[in-house]
C-alpha cells in the first residue's frame, strides 16, 4: 500500500482539486481511496455530487476504510504547522505541496522545503498555472530548482474546467466537455512522475 499526503501551508492552491485528481489517477492502477481530513470536506462533496471512480471517507472513517487498498491519498487541512508538516512526511510515502506561481509564496515555499529537510519525501507541484505567454510557471519552477527545493517537472495549468468537474461530481478527465482531456493530461504527466518516485 503506498500512502500520498496533499497538503498546502495556505488556501486556495489547488489542495482538494490535486488530491481528487491523484486519486483518479491511482484509481487505473489499482484500489485507492482518499482520506477527507479537510475541515471543508471538499472531496466528500465532490465525490456526493456525482460519481468518482474511488472511495471517498473521512477521516474518522480511515481505519476501518484503508485496509485492501493498494493506494491512500489523504487531503489534508490547509496550513499546517512545522510540527504536523514533518509528522504527515513521515506517515506517507510522498508529500505533495501544491503551490501558486507566485512570488509571495516563493519565502514560504523555501522555509517549509527547510523545515521538511532531506530525509522527507516530498515535492512542490506548481498549480494554477496561467496559459501562454505567461511564463510565471516555467519561472516559478526554475527559481526552485536553483535553490534545490523539490519539485515536479509536471505544470497544473489553470481553466475552469475544475470547477466545472466539482459541481458534476467527476474528475475532470470524464467531463464531458471539448478540450478537457488536455487539463486531464498535466495530472497523467503527475502520475507518472510519483511513480517513479514512489518505485
Amino acid at each position: 500500500m503506498k500512502i500520498i499526503t496533499v497538503t498546502g501551508y495556505k488556501g486556495g492552491v489547488a489542495k482538494s482539486t490535486t488530491a481528487i485528481h491523484v486519486a483518479t489517477f491511482f484509481s487505473e492502477l489499482g484500489k485507492t481511496i482518499l482520506i477527507d481530513g479537510d475541515p471543508n470536506r471538499t472531496a466528500l462533496s465532490w465525490a456526493g455530487r456525482g460519481a468518482i471512480p474511488f472511495s471517498v471517507v473521512s477521516e474518522k472513517q480511515a481505519m476501518k476504510s484503508i485496509g485492501g487498498n493498494d493506494y491512500v491519498v489523504i487531503d489534508t487541512p490547509a496550513r499546517p504547522d512545522t510540527n504536523d508538516l514533518q509528522e504527515l512526511a513521515e506517515g506517507c510515502d510522498l508529500l505533495i505541496l501544491p503551490t501558486t506561481p507566485d512570488v509571495v509564496s516563493l519565502e514560504p515555499m523555501l522555509q517549509t522545503a527547510e523545515d521538511l529537510g532531506d530525509k522527507a519525501a516530498f515535492r512542490f507541484l506548481i498549480t494554477i498555472v496561467p496559459p501562454y505567454p505567461s511564463k510565471e510557471g516555467e519561472v516559478m519552477k526554475i527559481e526552485l530548482k536553483q535553490s534545490n527545493v523539490p519539485i515536479f517537472e509536471t505544470l497544473i495549468r489553470r481553466t475552469e474546467g475544475y470547477k466545472k468537474a466539482a459541481l458534476a461530481g467527476v474528475p475532470i478527465r470524464d467531463l464531458k466537455i471539448a478540450d478537457m482531456r488536455k487539463f486531464w493530461a498535466d495530472y497523467k504527466q503527475l502520475g507518472k512522475e510519483m511513480m517513479e518516485i514512489l518505485q
